[in-house]
């Protein structure tokens, strides 16, 4: 039987990995023997709504997580329950604090671990030693080293604020090193489903000095690339002014993360080798989302269905994936769910049912995508979240206060807000999406809207608005990643 590993690097846009004079070893090599999809797109442009649709196979309008309701529904079928009702060992290792059971991730998983603890543990001392000082923040943690097991929660709190959060690593090289144990200890006569998230692309940009050095301008130094602000909210509020030169230096830092992270990805690689595993493994390499970097006016992945956001890496390899073949058909990370069961030959009748993504597997027959979709339900962080970070918001920045769709094809593309706006591309000539159509092309606005809504009519709505009931310190850690509650 196939293994199947998917790995996920969180925030990596298209032109980072794909169309990227950057030098990315890894990925030049399994794009060498595998196969290469230009047009991958994301169903949503954040981690929680992209990583439920990446499991379930379904849009955030049919499985409901959203900024709206933070949880990925327990109801619904994923991808990891039918590698498991299939026999296979399932495993997770996630970065990103949104990707984990607190948020409805972990079933059918039957390892899950959070990489951000040293230790796993439902308890953690992070939010009190960062916001207390003196005597507070003694009594706090004290008091909170008892609830459970103080040993290992005392292990976490020192891996947290002294290890992880001064290394310039968000955790790729201690995901590798847990693999590689994993991979000496397991059960051979088992295959398995390994999923990885990987944080490094994801503000803040800290990628080590040796990585960074050849891709800032000359003139710059590390240190003082580190220096330039990375306060996306600020920025996005008019608060703050970031520079042409400023963002210059910003999207060094972000090529470094990616290359960084390709040698960790290449490490990965030479683990399978050596436990014999990698000729017997589908290896499938994607990005959940991308990033804006001073892009459209923005900063970080909210408020935007720009291909910035949406438009991602995706490579595979293994199996029927080989022969350095490129494909520039329309695919979408729902897709992925049901071409990963077609090339482990697991027929699952309940999520078949459920899914909304279309097998691309090299033996199937399935229809190439005339459209693909994406969603954004609700702002990430709302309005009030980000007044209560940066202060009175001015009318232009509210006008972010609205749920957007889109719609694609290879040459065009329709962005339609709940605000009444519409923006209008045609990608063949400009994909950078700097001139809005819409006013001057009406009926291809009219067109794209009526695919757009014949699609929306075409399958039930989720009507959840569950929330997950997160801890202090699960809040304190998401907004660490910039995602303000």
């Amino acid at each position: 039987m196939t293994n199947v590993i998917l790995v996920v690097m969180d925030t990596a846009r298209y032109d980072s990995v794909l169309d990227t004079q950057a030098d990315l070893p890894t990925f030049e090599t399994i794009q060498d023997r595998g196969v290469t999809y230009t047009s991958a797109f994301a169903s949503a442009p954040w981690t929680l709504p992209s990583h439920a649709g990446l499991f379930s196979g379904q849009y955030s309008s049919r499985h409901g997580a959203s900024a709206a309701a933070k949880r990925f529904p327990e109801h619904t079928s994923t991808v990891v329950e039918a590698f498991e009702d299939a026999s296979y060992e399932t495993v997770a290792i996630s970065n990103n604090t949104w990707i984990s059971d607190e948020f409805g991730f972990a079933r059918g998983f039957d390892t899950f671990r959070k990489n951000w603890q040293y230790i796993q543990s439902d308890v953690d001392l992070g939010k009190i030693a960062r916001e207390q000082e003196g005597f507070d923040k003694i009594r706090g943690i004290t008091k909170q080293l008892f609830n459970g097991n103080p040993i290992v929660n005392a292990a976490n709190t020192v891996y947290g604020q002294f290890v992880r959060k001064r290394a310039n690593d968000d955790g790729a090289k201690s995901t590798n090193r847990w693999v590689s144990d994993w991979l000496d200890d397991r059960n051979d006569s088992d295959p398995f489903f390994l999923f990885i998230n990987y944080l490094e692309p994801h503000l803040e940009y800290r990628p080590p000095k040796e990585y960074t050095e050849e891709y800032l301008p000359e003139d710059v130094s590390y240190t003082q690339a580190m220096g330039v602000t990375q306060d996306a909210w600020s920025y996005i509020a008019n608060d703050v002014e970031i520079t042409d030169r400023d963002f210059e230096i910003l999207e060094a830092l972000y090529h470094a993360e990616i290359a960084y992270l390709d040698e960790q990805i290449g490490e990965l690689r030479r683990l399978l080798e050596e436990a014999g595993e990698w000729e017997d493994t589908i290896f499938v390499v994607t990005g959940d989302h991308g990033e804006n970097i001073g892009d459209h006016g923005l900063m970080d992945h909210q408020y935007s269905l720009n291909d910035t956001l949406v438009h991602v890496p995706l490579v595979i390899h293994g199996g029927a994936f080989t022969g350095g073949k490129t494909v520039d058909e329309l695919v979408q990370l729902t897709d992925i769910a049901p071409t990963l069961l077609d090339a482990a030959k697991i027929d699952t009748e309940e999520f078949e049912e459920e899914s909304q993504g279309r097998s691309f597997h090299p033996d199937t027959e399935t229809e190439p995508r005339e459209y693909v979709f994406s969603e954004y339900m609700a702002p990430q962080p709302s309005m009030e979240a980000l007044e209560k970070r940066v202060g009175d918001l001015s009318a232009s920045v509210c006008e972010y206060d609205r749920s957007l769709r889109a719609i694609r094809s290879h040459d065009w593309k329709l962005i339609r807000g709940s605000d009444g706006s519409r923006e209008l591309y045609n990608i063949a000539e400009d994909s950078d999406e700097l001139e809005n159509l819409a006013l001057e092309r009406p009926e291809k606005v009219s067109e794209l809207e009526n695919e757009l809504d014949a699609w929306l009519d075409s399958f039930e709505h989720a009507s959840t608005t569950e929330d997950a009931d997160m801890s202090d310190s699960t809040k304190d850690r998401l907004e660490n990643l910039g995602y303000l509650q």
